[in-house]
């Protein structure tokens, strides 16, 4: 199945549809190496999702076989809050490479516009948000250009082809473009119809940022998590906007739901472990969804943020969506 690239400004080209790799925790390497199989080439992962060795496991089976060529996979990784200090970023970088068992990341981003104090990572790995692993925040003195400089430095040492940020807010962004020598690449955030983020997905096409939407099915993945705002909210595929869609097109929820991202010319990276899935929702860019549908989504937001610390524990430090 033939998978759209979206152009980087950094000169490379990124599949549109790539595969999530948050909360893949069962057998993940059969996984990925399954994705691979089902067609897909980019794979979206993080040092926070504590998965990355498995993925690399699945990446090298599927190279190893002759089913995929390293130069034809797109892999994406992210820079966690305690590695935001200049000094730290080659080396968790190195390390996080060495998981996946390749030497350069397609894709580098900031996970998160917060520098935490540095945890070793000998002590603790993946780190998580707390100093202590429980309850408390420490944060580092590192600013978002010290970090971008040192991300700079990966792209000219050939460790990471583009670099780019993740949950990066408006004046957050502006703010980078000041000082960045290489513009970020992508921008990941959130975005499904109940957080749609009209007003952020400009900004990034005005800037030639190109953005890549998570959670595309709004609360589902968070009522796993049993998150209460998740829970409260109406699950996305089985809202009736969704299933009559899916009818009228004869496609299935999630895939209207992934095309709503993409008709929009934004990249998505669902997952699933089962291979029918894979396939479907591989298949989110051959049709259209009607004008008057689009319009109709459009209605629905409701600036739903399920994806920030405060919805996971309780801090008054980490506000970093207000």
């Amino acid at each position: 199945m033939a998978v759209p690239n979206i152009k980087l400004n950094s000169g490379y080209e990124m599949p549109q549809v790539g595969f999530g790799l948050w909360k893949v925790e069962n057998n993940t390497a059969d996984t990925v190496y399954n994705a691979i199989k089902a067609g897909y080439r980019l794979f979206d992962g993080a040092c926070d999702y504590g998965n990355e060795k498995q993925c690399g496991d699945g990446v090298a089976r599927a190279i190893k076989e002759g089913i995929v060529k390293r130069e034809e996979l797109f892999i994406v990784s992210k820079l966690w809050q305690t590695f935001h200090d200049k000094e730290r970023v080659e080396p968790i970088t190195r390390r996080q490479l060495a998981d996946w068992q390749v030497d350069y990341f397609d894709l580098f981003l900031i996970h998160f516009p917060v520098a935490l104090e540095y945890v070793d990572p000998e002590v603790r790995y993946p780190p998580g948000w707390h100093y202590d692993g429980d309850k408390e925040i420490r944060w580092s003195k590192a600013t978002n250009q010290e970090t971008w400089g040192a991300m700079e430095d990966l792209v000219e040492k050939g460790l990471a082809r583009s670099i780019g940020i993740s949950n990066f807010q408006a004046q957050t962004i502006y703010d980078l473009l000041k000082y960045a020598k290489i513009p970020p690449a992508t921008l990941q955030v959130e975005l499904h119809p109940y957080l749609q983020q009209a007003e952020l997905v400009r900004l990034a096409k005005a800037e030639g940022i190109a953005l890549t939407a998570y959670s595309s099915f709004g609360p589902t993945g968070f009522i796993e998590l049993d998150m209460d705002r998740a829970k409260s909210a109406s699950p996305l595929m089985q809202h009736e906007v969704f299933t009559t869609l899916a009818e009228k097109l004869n496609k299935k929820p999630a895939q209207v739901l992934l095309r709503w991202a993409t008709q929009q010319g934004l990249a998505v990276i669902p997952k699933t472990s089962r291979p029918d899935v894979m396939t479907e929702n591989l298949d989110c860019t051959a049709f259209d969804i009607p004008e008057e549908d689009m319009k109709r989504i459009a209605k629905m937001d409701l600036n739903l943020k399920f994806n920030q610390p405060t919805n996971y524990f309780p801090t008054e430090k980490l506000w970093i969506f207000a």
